[in-house]
């Protein structure tokens, strides 16, 4: 009898893969992250299908969709009497653990079941001194989250019971907003950080949505995201910096010259000159205290990986890492993610497992957050249930090929024009070559926001010819094919998942 593989799966909040070393954007280094690439596979088109924190946990729980599943924005929260994958790991022999992040909602029908410990930090969770809710309790744990949470899965560990393999889901807090890092990582990456080259987009050629975003960096970031307190004085000094989160207009802001903003941890006092230094200060400082995060995740990832080969587990266990969503670092001038745009569509994931899997193998295929259940289940060897929407993609571990793979995926995003972000909420699908994304606008969460047909709009994305996205060539001649075809695709996808079409049909 082959013996069960145990599983690690190690999720982050909010880490873009642009963010991990082994993609190739060199502006950070994760060692630790990269080994797993290394010694197993890198998926360069891992998709989630709905680029927000809650929906996107229910979708990777359950195998299925938010229509479905009905975790559809942040206040809509999991029905704990549902199936999920760690209930059939469980009944298939396995022990379970969920420890870190959960973010499902507290309490009665939201709180995690099928896991034989559970020990999760409340709504968003602190970066210090976090609360958590342990199998019920509220208990108060010292120290910085990342180390908290993966001290209580390396307990976890050396507690089991070693007669039975092992399913343990370790989920961070970081790098989540507002990136407040480890002490002793404060001092990391001094030198300035390229810019992206769509920093300054103007969002010409593209829906309405894209400039209709709360989400620049320039104007929409708010005093806790870059560490700094709000001098006394108001707008005189500094108040204007952050407009968004006051909403207040002032006389001149083009004027930066009596601007004075303070570090909370070292009361540095900064000055500028013009709005463009103004504007370059803030993307260096976002940017670095969100990668000075990530550096104790790669630490963590790495005391996950030590563990194993000390007690004689890396053959034998399937180690993953992901994030929940992708996240823009300065790309179109934005942080956050909701969008279907590459940048926070695009999970990284990376799988290590020496039984099945190849070193330094590459998946090109598309594969999406819905499909990770049923991957888990078919490792495992147990069956995969009916009502799962998702597939295994085992066999592109074994082969790193496709066979019968259909490389499509589907993205809806229902929490439209939320009032910290404003982002329009979209559907849409992409293959390996094409995006196409219908902006329908309406909100099934906010009552009174149907702003009906005239913000509908569609786009559609060549991505080997424009890669970054600026111009949507829908409307252009020459896509009209393209456009029949990946609308008829959407349709189908829509369809077999049983997700309702807000857009005119087309003709059968």
């Amino acid at each position: 009898m082959t013996k069960k593989p145990n599983i690690v799966f190690i999720m982050a909040d909010d880490h873009a893969s642009k963010a991990i070393s082994c993609y190739g954007a060199g502006i950070n280094k994760t060692p630790n992250l990269d080994r797993l690439a290394d010694e197993g596979m890198r998926f360069d088109h891992c998709y989630v299908t709905n680029s927000i924190c809650t929906p996107s946990r229910a979708a990777i729980l359950t195998g299925t969709y938010n229509h479905v599943n009905c975790v559809t924005t942040l206040d809509t929260h999991i029905d704990n009497r549902l199936p999920n994958v760690a209930k059939h790991l469980r009944t298939g022999g396995y022990q379970t653990a969920i420890i870190g992040k959960w973010h499902l909602g507290e309490g009665g029908q939201h709180e995690p079941t099928g896991f034989d410990f559970w020990s999760v930090l409340p709504g968003q969770g602190e970066y210090f001194d976090p609360l958590m809710i342990e199998m019920g309790e509220e208990i108060e744990v010292p120290g910085y989250a990342t180390d908290v949470i993966t001290d209580k899965s390396l307990d976890w560990l050396e507690q089991r019971d070693e007669s039975k393999p092992f399913f343990l889901m370790c989920h961070h807090k970081a790098p989540h907003r507002e990136w407040e890092p480890h002490p002793k990582n404060r001092g990391l990456y001094q030198e300035d950080i390229a810019i992206p080259e769509t920093f300054d987009d103007d969002y010409k050629n593209r829906a309405k949505a894209a400039s209709e975003a709360k989400m620049r960096i320039k104007d929409d970031m708010k005093y806790a995201d870059l560490g700094l307190v709000q001098p006394e004085g108001g707008s005189e000094v500094g108040e204007r910096t952050m407009r968004s989160s006051t909403n207040r207009k002032v006389p001149n802001p083009e004027d930066v010259s009596g601007l004075k903003l303070i570090d909370k941890d070292t009361g540095e006092v900064f000055t500028f000159k013009s709005q463009e230094e103004l504007s370059h200060f803030k993307y260096q400082r976002y940017l670095k205290r969100y990668l000075r995060t990530i550096e104790s995740i790669d630490e963590s990832v790495g005391r996950v990986l030590d563990y194993l080969d000390e007690n004689g587990l890396a053959d034998n266990t399937i180690v993953i890492y992901t994030s929940d969503q992708g996240f823009f670092l300065g790309e179109h001038g934005w942080f956050d993610k909701r969008f279907m745009y590459e940048e926070s569509f695009q999970m990284p994931f990376m799988i290590r497992y020496p039984e099945e899997i190849k070193p330094g193998e590459i998946c090109k295929n598309v594969v999406c957050n819905v499909d990770f259940a049923p991957t888990f289940l078919d490792l495992a060897g147990l069956t995969i249930p009916s009502y799962m929407q998702g597939k295994s993609f085992r066999g592109i571990l074994n082969n790193n090929e496709s066979g019968e793979w259909s490389d499509v995926a589907y993205h809806r995003y229902w929490m439209h024009r939320d009032p910290d972000h404003n982002a329009y909420s979209h559907y849409g699908i992409r293959n390996q070559r094409y995006k196409l994304i219908y902006w329908y606008n309406e909100g099934y969460d906010l009552p009174g926001t149907n702003h009906g047909g005239e913000d509908r709009e569609w786009e559609l994305f060549d991505c080997e010819q424009d890669p970054l996205e600026l111009f949507s060539v829908y409307a252009d001649p020459a896509y009209a094919d393209v456009v029949a075809d990946m609308t008829l695709q959407l349709e189908r996808k829509m369809v077999e998942i049983g997700d309702e079409p807000e857009h005119p049909r087309a003709v059968a």
